[in-house]
């Protein structure tokens, strides 16, 4: 082989592209959305100030760019989850094909308000789970995820021998992943030191066991941020960081309890980026202030 040849190889070689690094995946978290569309402040899906902002909820999810998920907290669709109220309302917002189909939701009870909450069940289809159930999980990047169903006296109880509670301990024991993220609709804490939630006595256990890092939900129409703590509210490095999502779009409401962060003044959505061994997370408004709270944190060893 000549000089040449070899020259010619060695700096193909060096130009030669590289596959770019992949970005870590940005999940999008947000509850209690849509407007029953009969009602005056749907104003054909355009909500007014203070109500109905669904449509607008639903641009930052699209103005946001690749998202790995879009996790719909429950009370989806007001005022009983009818199936027509969802396909008149829900799906001309949050339920646009694109977002659709990157949707992991879980029942709120607003839901069933719908005997078995069959117009949610049949909306999202396989994406809801199994009907009788409403729980699931899966998993993104390194990250492990659980839907859970707050929702817990429609699907065999919420003690420690129900269904949910067994599914919930098997299915922790199967991923023991570093980072793992938990939602449902209801909080499982009222507020910063308080107490779990009835429902969640026999889950919470679990969850702070197998070093859950985030628990998401809504319910309570505000957006609040809680610092990490233990299942019986004392502080914690390694405990559970709760986020209440109430903000997607139907209305907001007075709150009244102890948070890091608290605002009942903005309708939004929170992004979290989920790192290897840690997340940000951004809550954004429709406003023009746009991120209003942010930070860092790590998952626990």
């Amino acid at each position: 082989m000549t000089k040449s040849i070899w020259i010619g190889l060695a700096i193909a070689i060096l130009v030669a592209p590289t596959t770019p690094a992949l970005a870590d995946p940005i999940i999008a978290a947000a509850g209690d959305i849509a407007c029953r569309p009969a009602t005056g402040n749907f104003n054909n899906g355009l909500g007014t100030s203070h109500k109905c902002q669904m449509l607008a909820t639903s641009q930052l999810l699209a103005n946001e760019g690749p998202l790995a998920a879009i996790l719909a907290l429950g009370d989806n669709q007001y005022p009983k989850g009818g199936l027509d109220d969802y396909l008149q309302s829900y799906a001309l917002s949050w339920g646009q094909t694109d977002l659709f189909d990157l949707t992991h939701p879980v029942p709120g009870n607003h839901e069933y308000g719908t005997p078995g909450a069959r117009g949610y069940y049949e909306f999202f289809g396989a994406k809801a789970g199994d009907p009788l159930q409403g729980y699931y999980s899966f998993d993104i990047g390194s990250w492990h995820i659980v839907a859970l169903n707050s929702t817990c006296k429609k699907v065999g109880g919420c003690d420690a021998s129900s269904p949910q509670a067994l599914w919930l301990a098997a299915d922790l024991a199967a991923h023991p992943a570093q980072c793992i993220l938990a939602y449902a609709h209801h909080p499982m804490f009222s507020s910063q030191g308080g107490s779990v939630r009835q429902q969640y006595r026999a889950y919470a256990p679990l969850l702070y066991q197998a070093r859950a890092d985030i628990f998401l939900s809504g319910h309570r129409h505000i957006y609040g941020r809680l610092r990490p703590q233990s299942i019986t509210g004392q502080s914690d490095s390694s405990g559970i960081r709760e986020f209440i999502v109430g903000t997607g779009g139907k209305d907001l409401q007075k709150d009244h309890g102890s948070f890091e962060v608290v605002s009942n003044a903005e309708f939004g959505v929170l992004f979290l980026t989920l790192h290897e061994t840690g997340y940000d997370w951004n809550f954004v408004s429709i406003g023009s202030d746009g991120i209003t709270d942010s930070g860092s944190g790590a998952c626990s060893p």
